[in-house]
């Protein structure tokens, strides 16, 4: 993997990036004001971390130990990657064996089943165990938990049943996409296979599943059989989506798993999720622990925000992405500037107590492919991408991207445990007790260097005037630019501190202060 470069210039980190204690707001182009007051009331003010899935990369990747490897160290090491403490591992449902229609590399997900077989008179479902599927999963799961230490957090995700369990026969989906695919009858038999899954990962590897989502984006005609994509099963809000969380529930706690956490529904659209979580029965909602949303779509964040709190819930943004940039001509910065967007869109907006990319690799380079089937190769450095990094099987390497730096501005220092702050406009912040500092990430998304003037007057004297202010910055390129950029030392003022921020750039800021535990 290619090292982690920071780059040291102060000459030329001074001309970008400057301190002015007597500056004040009215002299700058921007102002963020961070007050404590504003400070996120999910999961009782404490931020869990940042995440990823391991479907599918993970799938791709992990018959290789070198790239597995690199993988745990780029995005789970604290010191030398992006330090993500959240891993959602894809239980896979498996498919047909005589199904040959998912076309990617990476998204045909082994299922743990082996002779399935139904009873037509008793309408019950039975299989057998084979515990060397996923191995390729498993193995990259096993790397970054090793990798990112204590505190890593692991949530098991379904995206969908068994084929045998489903009404069109294949994990794909429903004949008609907007119909629900797990049979009638067996809403039991997919929450035991669940819950079996579950407890051998504890009991064989000594995996403990934090959580347990057994939906995934199921209000959507996304899903439909023979698509060439992925795994899928459509729920209908209401009745069907409370009917597996219950039955998903009961089994646990038969196993005396019942400390595992059970989250829902994972919407595709805030929107969506609020509407979902509305036409849970009472019964579901007293089951679910914590709302996991996704960000692709919709606006109500606030909304989505209050109803959670209303019912006492916790809230994970568990899963975004996309291939866009934001600033068209900011090169190969526009793919991480429009992540960093999202990312203080859903931060300032859900306050959520994790926030998750979808995958941190998306493409892969490989001149054999995989099972038969072509990878996609490199992504354009210039344009919008899915995922960070892209794998190259062929060199055993990863190939890291200004997305990847970008996103590392947030995940290396607002470590979990935090408080985040609401804010307006394009920056975050969180106060960390435990290692004495507020946190700001700032962006600039324009072609032109920006005063920025941070106003910390609610905090009093917990910042102290002449406190020395660390600055990070990533920006330009890979070739030659800033990744995680140790710039000089700013000076706080009486009320706060000002800097000049970068074209195309964003900046972390980390400032000392007293602050409750």
């Amino acid at each position: 993997m290619a090292k982690l470069r920071r780059c040291l210039t102060a000459a030329m980190a001074g001309m970008l990036l400057i301190s002015c204690a007597g500056a004040s707001g009215a002299k700058a182009d921007r102002v963020v004001t961070v007050d404590p007051q504003k400070a996120s009331a999910v999961n009782n003010g404490i931020f869990e971390g940042w995440g990823t899935s391991l479907c599918w990369w993970a799938n791709r990747i992990g018959y290789s130990d070198t790239l597995s490897r690199l993988a745990a160290e780029a995005f789970c090491d604290p010191e030398k990657g992006l330090g993500l403490n959240i891993l959602r591992y894809n239980i896979g449902g498996g498919d047909d064996p005589s199904h040959d229609h998912i076309t990617r590399t990476d998204s045909m997900m082994p299922g743990f089943w082996q002779n399935p077989a139904y009873d037509e008179a008793t309408g019950t479902y039975s299989w057998d165990y084979d515990w060397t599927q996923d191995a390729n999963q498993r193995n990259v799961l096993a790397r970054c938990l090793e990798a990112g230490g204590e505190g890593m957090i692991v949530e098991a995700f379904s995206n969908s049943p068994p084929y045998f369990m489903t009404n069109s026969g294949c994990s794909s989906g429903a004949k008609y996409a907007f119909q629900n695919n797990l049979r009638e009858d067996a809403y039991d038999a997919f929450a035991q296979y669940l819950a079996d899954v579950a407890e051998h990962f504890r009991s064989a590897w000594n995996i403990q599943f934090q959580s347990i989502s057994p939906m995934n984006e199921p209000n959507t005609s996304y899903w439909q059989a023979f698509s060439p994509k992925q795994e899928g099963c459509h729920f209908d809000p209401g009745a069907s989506q409370s009917r597996i969380l219950l039955a998903t529930a009961e089994k646990l706690k038969k196993k005396g798993l019942d400390s595992i956490l059970i989250a829902g529904t994972d919407e595709t659209s805030i929107d969506t999720q609020a509407l979902s979580l509305s036409q849970l029965t009472d019964e579901a909602l007293a089951v679910i622990s914590r709302v996991d949303t996704h960000a692709y779509a919709g606006s109500g964040r606030d909304f989505l925000l209050r109803q959670t709190l209303q019912r006492g819930k916790n809230l994970w943004m568990s899963e975004v992405d996309g291939g866009d940039t934001l600033s068209w001509d900011a090169g190969e910065m526009g793919a991480g500037l429009w992540l960093a967007r999202e990312i203080m869109t859903d931060l300032n907006g859900l306050t959520p107590s994790a926030w998750i990319l979808w995958q941190v690799i998306d493409n892969h380079i490989s001149r054999n492919g995989w099972l038969g089937r072509r990878d996609s190769g490199m992504v354009d450095l210039l344009g919008g991408y899915w995922g960070t990094a892209v794998a190259d099987h062929d060199r055993e390497q990863l190939v890291l991207t200004m997305k990847y730096y970008v996103f590392g501005q947030f995940t290396r220092y607002i470590r979990p445990g935090s408080r985040l702050l609401a804010l307006d406009g394009d920056a975050v912040a969180a106060e960390d007790p435990q290692r004495g500092r507020l946190v700001v990430v700032a962006m600039n998304a324009e072609n032109t260097e920006q005063a920025l003037w941070v106003d910390l007057s609610a905090y009093g004297s917990a910042v102290a005037p002449g406190a020395e202010i660390q600055s990070i910055r990533t920006s330009g390129s890979i070739a030659d630019g800033e990744h995680w950029a140790v710039l000089p030392a700013l000076s706080a003022g009486e009320d706060g501190f000002s800097a000049a921020l970068a074209p195309y750039s964003v900046t972390t800021f980390l400032i000392p202060a007293s602050l409750r535990k």
